[in-house]
């Protein structure tokens, strides 16, 4: 049975000439020490340094010797709740690696521990093949590695000062893959507190962090990854107290922060975390995440339960769930599972012309700020009984519309929308999503296919050209470069506002594989029908690549093309009347096949422009 090797440091009593004494973490040390034989019985071994004993050389020590037994399979642990500190980086080593200037240390019984000297112990505790992990409860431990109440900072000591001939010596070895997890109380530079809590026996002094964590730590499921729990601690902390915030690293989808905390195999990246936090129920993800929609943005948790958006924040969502109550203080994986689509601007120049009920229009004067700032901008002009929709430069989206009957103006209606609809896929973007970039789209021409990418000319399109009267061949690629298999499918939207997924419909690509569009065959760069082929002639598409954890619902990416004179002689896919860009398959819609019905995780989405042209 796999063992737990902790290694539990507590200091609340510090030799003379070092800062005030703490109060709480001693208290820290025992209730991690009563967590994790909690949740690991009889498999732990533990030893603890507390006070006087957790000298800087026992902390080695205790970090090489102790954790050190760990074999494949067990987990080696350091959990140390203490002073830490912060000093100018002075050799060009430090320097390098410290773009703050400053270096970061846990202050041991005599003095310190450089953040860079315990990275190197931790890695070299994980050489045997065990999962390491460090919980580190002090001030600037984000950097790594105590206002209202005592902070776990100390200034350090001129005897600290080490000189530029031995400062490079924790920073040696060659380019090396990091191989620990740490939960950080704080950032580098930020504070850590330590506050009354309210223990078994009633209020004991404890480090915020390491209270919140051991929490959270007894409350977690089996098989719950070190993100998530690093997600409820956050959580727990911010109910707490305000300026601090814990740190996980390294945070990378796939790596170690997405293994349970005491081992076991590694789980699906979680997508966004819902978590209750001191304002109510959020989700991790916000404005810098990419996320622009407000009110009608869904989540959905991986049991199914809906969460809707009332708020986006610059790091975080407010959310309210939707016909379930989720525990207090659980921690559930979520994924965006709809998103509110903004709405268009539309100016309206003539006739009155009664704008549809959509969610997607939005009516502006003519000349307003709001005009200025709008993102896609609709004007429409009406000159003798016929509207034209305009662009921001005045050129025309579609031709001119009759307007003299109630049927016409429900087509107009369904022209703006379906323009709006037909742009905000084309335009699809997920923020900072960390798939970004992780699948190349690449096009080549079909005769030189085994060659290097066509690139974009200067106005970002690709341009491709027909040889006399035949059209150009391509071939068009999705290379996964990344470490894990990743759902792809390929949105191929044309000038006539048409969107399709004909060329990749949505498949699971294998990192370092390659998908084809058409199986392989040639993508025919065709003119529509209605188009003469002449000199001086071209045509637009755009390929948008969307790539996701999970299969997405492509019914979205579906629109037929805009031919006003035929609309009502089919039943054409309209934008969605709520609003929402739905991203997982609604169970009643039978168009689509298969009916999974799980959130899609992490995405992310980029669009190549195409112009095929007739010399």
């Amino acid at each position: 049975m796999e063992t737990v090797y902790a290694l539990l440091v507590g200091i609340n009593e510090y030799r003379d000439g070092m800062r005030a004494d703490l109060r709480g973490c001693l208290n820290d040390v025992a209730a991690a020490g009563a967590a994790l034989e909690t949740i690991a019985p009889g498999r732990v071994r533990a030893r603890v340094l507390t006070d006087a004993a957790a000298t800087a050389a026992a902390v080695e020590e205790g970090i090489l010797g102790h954790l050190g037994q760990a074999g494949p399979g067990d987990t080696a642990l350091l959990w140390f709740s203490g002073h830490g500190t912060e000093y100018p980086a002075l050799t060009p080593d430090e320097l390098l690696v410290e773009p703050t200037g400053w270096c970061q240390a846990l202050v041991c019984a005599d003095g310190p521990l450089p953040d860079k000297r315990l990275g190197v112990l931790l890695d070299g505790a994980a050489a045997g093949g065990a999962r390491v992990v460090a919980v580190l409860d002090s001030c600037f431990s984000g950097g790594a590695s105590r206002e209202e109440w005592p902070v776990r900072m100390m200034p350090p000591l001129p005897s600290w000062r080490r000189s530029p001939d031995v400062g490079g010596r924790d920073l040696t070895g060659p380019d090396r893959q990091v191989g620990h997890v740490l939960l950080a109380a704080s950032r580098s530079g930020q504070p850590a507190f330590e506050r009354p809590v309210e223990g078994p026996d009633g209020p004991v002094f404890q480090g915020v962090f390491s209270y919140a964590l051991t929490r959270a730590l007894r409350a977690a499921a089996p098989g719950t990854t070190v993100r998530e729990l690093l997600a409820e601690a956050e959580a727990g902390v911010r109910r707490l107290v305000a300026r601090q915030q814990p740190v996980l690293f390294p945070a990378e989808p796939g790596g170690p922060a997405d293994r349970p905390l005491l081992g076991g195999s590694a789980q699906s990246p979680s997508g966004y975390l819902l978590r209750e936090g001191p304002e109510g129920w959020e989700v991790n993800c916000g404005r810098v995440h990419g996320l622009t929609g407000g009110p009608g943005t869904e989540f959905t948790a991986a049991g199914g339960g809906l969460v809707r958006a009332e708020t986006v924040r610059a790091d975080r969502t407010m959310v309210v769930p939707d016909g379930w109550t989720p525990e207090p203080g659980s921690v559930h994986a979520v994924s965006l599972s709809a998103l509110a689509l903004p709405p268009a601007a539309v100016v309206l120049d003539g006739a009155e012309v009664p704008l549809p009920a959509s969610p997607l229009l939005r009516e502006v004067a003519a000349g307003s700020a709001e005009e200025a700032s709008a993102g896609l901008l609709l004007r429409v002009e009406v000159r003798g009984g016929r509207a034209r929709v305009l662009r921001r430069d005045g050129s025309p989206y579609v031709a001119p519309l009759p307007l003299a009957t109630e049927a016409d103006a429900a087509r107009l209606g369904d022209c703006l929308t379906r323009l709006v609809h037909w742009h905000r896929i084309r335009d699809l973007g997920s923020g900072l999503s960390p798939l970004s970039g992780h699948v190349k789209m690449e096009v080549l021409p079909w005769e030189a296919r085994d060659g290097e990418p066509l690139r974009p000319d200067g106005n970002g399109e690709i341009v491709l050209a027909y040889d006399g009267t035949r059209e150009p061949w391509v071939t068009v690629r999705l290379r996964n470069t990344g470490p894990r298999p990743l759902w792809c499918v390929l949105v191929n939207l044309d000038d006539c506002f048409g969107a399709e997924t004909t060329l990749f419909p949505g498949e699971f690509i294998g990192p370092g594989m390659t998908g084809h569009a058409l199986d392989g065959e040639a993508v025919q760069m065709l003119f529509p029908a209605s188009r003469p082929v002449r000199p001086g002639a071209s045509v637009r598409d755009w390929l948008t690549l969307v790539v996701a954890e999970g299969e997405l619902n492509t019914v979205p990416f579906h629109l037929s093309r805009w031919e006003p004179e035929a609309v009502h002689a089919r039943t054409p896919r309209r934008a969605p009347a709520d609003g929402l860009l739905r991203l997982t398959h609604d169970r009643e819609d039978r168009d689509m096949r298969p009916a999974y019905s799980h959130a899609p995780g992490r995405w992310a989405a980029s669009t190549l422009a195409l112009r095929t042209v007739v010399p």
